[in-house]
């Protein structure tokens, strides 16, 4: 057994959520977004102590991320990014799940930036991941947040 084991817990009490939340397919991401919000309420975060804020796509998730990161305006104990990149007949899916992907660089090791965002080759797989079949992404993007908001407040 590991003796100096540090992990977080998924307790939420007291801290302060964020969600970038993507409009496009919005069909997918508001699930996400109702996934996440249920994951918070359950593990202790009250809802007056999570913040959404919408940008139009993927695409503008990591810009919006490095706003919320430099604001003094807001502080939170993480941020999570919900997306749906749905594969078409043209390079666009490679631009857009590229850029949202830059989303794990951004963050400064002061707040957790939590990656939600799908990429899928169908519809229909999104949809397995929006709550069917796979589960759902936004909730266990929110589960992760608070636990690793707890881990970052053990490490200081």
């Amino acid at each position: 057994m590991i003796e100096n084991r540090l992990e977080g817990t998924r307790i939420g009490n007291g801290q302060k959520h964020c969600v970038v939340v993507s409009k496009f397919n919005e069909f997918i991401t508001e699930s996400l977004l109702k996934g996440a919000l249920d994951a918070y309420r359950q593990h202790g975060v009250k809802e007056e102590d999570v913040t959404v804020v919408y940008v139009p796509g993927a695409y503008e998730l990591p810009q919006t991320v490095k706003r919320i990161l430099g604001s003094k305006k807001f502080q939170f104990s993480s941020i999570v990014c919900l997306g749906a990149v749905i594969r078409g007949a043209t390079s666009h899916y490679d631009l857009v799940s590229g850029e949202s992907a830059k989303i794990g660089a951004l963050g400064d090791g002061s707040v957790p930036v939590i990656f939600g965002v799908i990429t899928t080759e169908t519809i229909e797989q999104a949809i397995e991941r929006a709550g069917t079949k796979a589960g759902n992404k936004g909730y266990e993007a929110a589960t992760t947040a608070i636990e690793m908001a707890n881990l970052f407040q053990t490490l200081g």
